[in-house]
């Protein structure tokens, strides 16, 4: 295999509590911490482990979105990847869009696997690696908590509901990563030193895939309700009397 396609999305940070604009146009991201989709961070580094083990020559980490998303890119190339490519743009793309756009990255790079997050954290859409294997008519195994490749094809063991399931398909192919797949690598700093002489293409939006639209926009934010709070009952025969009351038994 020569080269995996991994997708990283600019978030913000999981640890961050988000807040809502007082006008309620969108989330306030002023001053606030960004990152890598956690999702896409594990797809990376099951990328660095199958190079590392041979099974491939070159790993390239791809984003779309503003030039701030070169921060992300630059730590997935201190993380070890080979080379990065931003698709520059101001406007927020749909899933199937963001589909598109990969599927032309795909086809430039003449990638063997595309590795992405099952979902990203703040639209939880679930949806691109889907979408992009249907564009690209090519397999695809989502949810993956193992990946193996074995003579030309991806074996992944993915998690459902009834327990454990194995999937083999057909390179090229998407796959998407679960949590349980690995524990993404601690960054050094002489590795972000590195990752400064490393090649990091700027490709416009137009330039890979002209015509694109923005994706629906909401109406309006707001955040979610404020509990209430609880109320205090002296003994068993009280609490049962206030859920009678609300009609819960």
């Amino acid at each position: 295999m020569k080269t995996i396609l991994v997708g990283l999305k600019r978030v913000v940070d999981y640890s961050v509590r988000v807040r809502v604009r007082p006008d309620g146009t969108g989330v306030d991201t002023g001053g606030v911490k960004m990152g890598i989709n956690p999702f896409d961070e594990i797809a990376l580094e099951e990328a660095l482990r199958l190079r590392e083990a041979g099974l491939a020559d070159s790993v390239v980490v791809a984003s779309v979105g503003p030039k701030a998303a070169e921060q992300q890119l630059r730590t997935g190339l201190a993380m070890g990847a080979d080379r990065a490519i931003l698709v520059d743009t101001e406007q927020s793309l749909a899933p199937r869009a963001i589909a598109r756009v990969l599927l032309a990255l795909v086809e430039r790079e003449s990638a063997d696997l595309v590795l992405l997050g099952k979902q990203s954290i703040d639209g939880d859409n679930n949806q691109t690696g889907q979408m992009l294997a249907a564009l690209w008519n090519r397999p695809q195994a989502t949810f993956a908590s193992k990946i193996e490749l074995v003579d030309g094809c991806a074996r992944v063991t993915r998690e459902v509901d009834a327990g454990l399931e194995t999937l083999e398909v057909d390179l090229p192919a998407v796959v998407t990563t679960d949590l349980r797949l690995n524990e993404p690598r601690f960054v050094k700093l002489p590795d972000i030193m590195k990752a400064k002489r490393k090649p990091l293409d700027i490709l416009s939006l137009d330039e890979l895939a002209p015509g694109l639209a923005g994706g629906p926009t909401p109406d309006a934010y707001a955040p979610p309700p404020v509990r209430s709070r609880g109320v205090m009952v002296d003994d068993v025969p009280a609490l049962l009397g206030a859920l009678r009351e609300r009609g819960v038994i």
